[in-house]
Parts: structure tokens; sequence; C-alpha cells
């Protein structure tokens, strides 16, 4: 075996527990918004939380956290992208 082979990780379950615990509380959270009127926040509410859990995701059940840095600022450029489109698009929606 390599040496790359020998470096692998282990997240303790409770760290895994915490993490699916934080995806449950934002996706109840993300329901509850859906029953106030917030007129375009709704939209905005909804997909700051849906950020939040994939973010969550990426780092714990992806392993992006322990992963090459390369990739996260790749993912991060990903994500500065598709809210750039969503700000672009939440301004064409506001001023028809």
């Amino acid at each position: 075996m390599s040496n790359n082979e020998d470096k692998h990780h282990v997240i303790p379950y409770r760290t895994l527990l915490l993490v699916l615990s934080a995806l449950l509380t934002f996706t109840f959270i993300s329901i509850a918004v859906t029953n106030y009127e917030l007129g375009p926040f709704t939209v905005l509410a909804a997909l700051l939380l849906a950020s939040f859990k994939t973010i969550l995701v990426l780092a714990y059940f992806m392993h992006l956290k322990f992963d090459v840095k390369m990739f996260g600022i790749l993912i991060s450029a990903v994500f500065i992208l598709i809210g750039a489109v969503i700000f672009i698009t939440f301004l064409d929606y506001l001023y028809r």
C-alpha cells in the first residue's frame, strides 16, 4: 500500500449525527417558512436554507472538508456564479 492509501479519515458518528440533526432542522425551518407570506423573501429564505444544507452535505458527507483545498475553491466559485444568476433573476423579476 502506498502512503496515500494509508491516509484516510474517519468522522465520528457523533459529528455525523449532529450534521444530520442540523439538516433536519433546516428542512423543518424551510417547511415552516412556506406558511408565512414574506413576499419575494420567501424564495430567498428557501434558497438560503437550501444553500446551508448543501454546504453541510458537501463538507461532511462528501468529505470535501478533508479533501484538496482547490476543490473547495472551485465549489465556492460555482456557488458565487449560481448566486449571481439568482440575483440577476430576482432583479429581472422585481423590476418588470
